[in-house]
């Protein structure tokens, strides 16, 4: 039996120092990843602006950039992390900023207000639009709340709605995406690491316990595997005498 257990004991050990390999080798992936990821951020050179006080600012106004945040934790229900928003570090390469980054675009375009212009008159469902030049709000409108085929609302919406801010929509969401993966990888390398860490302790430990020896216990005596002639006599005279 302690040899078994020895032999298991020692298995426990070689699984844990994989995991704990393995964890080693998601904890440097990882790094690499943070590293490139902090290189592309630096290409990009995307900044949030801070007032002197350390607050979130749009524009100058501290009002519009809490406006800007409702829209992203309200609206969108984006878990914010405010550890991620430095000060000290306005530069956007975390999953927050990204993502905060992201929508000041989105607030900006639907706060906005696009010019149209009519070269000639335009007729849409009986009502008749003359031409000219029209201002058209986007009133808080995404991409699809728009009537496409509207003589204003159609130009209005690839305009508001450009190649180019569907375009940086990606590229913040591919930012957010591959810093949450990242932030991923590294919990797991850590549970790796620390599932080998238990697995070479406790098997280290039982290796080290059967090793020793167990002492002897007087009050314990051997029972003989068979039963002799003596006892069966004895055992009778017992009986005859009770």
């Amino acid at each position: 039996m302690r040899k078994r257990l020895s032999i298991v004991g020692i298995v426990m050990m070689a699984a844990g120092l994989i995991f704990a390999v393995a964890g080693g080798v998601a904890y440097f992936k990882v790094q690499d990843g943070y590293d490139s990821l902090q290189a592309f951020s630096e290409a990009q050179n995307v900044t949030l602006n801070y007032n002197e006080d350390g607050q979130l600012i749009d524009r100058g106004s501290v009002e519009e950039a809490q406006n800007i945040m409702n829209l992203l934790t309200e609206d969108w229900q984006y878990p914010v992390v405010e550890s991620d928003l430095d000060p000290n570090d306005p530069l956007v390469n975390t999953g927050t900023e990204y993502m905060y980054q992201m929508a000041v675009i989105g607030y900006h375009v639907m706060h906005g207000t696009q010019t149209v212009v009519l070269d000639e008159p335009v007729e849409y469902n009986g009502e008749t639009f003359e031409a000219g030049t029209y201002e058209v709000e986007v009133d808080g409108r995404y991409w699809t709340g728009f009537d496409r085929m509207h003589p204003l609302d159609g130009p209005a919406r690839s305009q508001a709605w450009s190649g180019t801010v569907h375009g940086l929509f990606g590229e913040l969401g591919v930012g957010t995406v591959t810093h949450s993966t990242l932030q991923m990888g590294l919990a797991l390398a850590g549970l790796f690491a620390g599932i080998g860490l238990v697995l070479m302790l406790a098997g280290a430990g039982m290796v080290w316990a059967m090793r020793g020896k167990d002492p002897e216990d007087p009050a314990v005596e051997s029972v003989p595997d068979t039963v002799t002639d003596d006892m069966v006599a004895e055992h009778g005279r017992d009986l005859a005498n009770a």
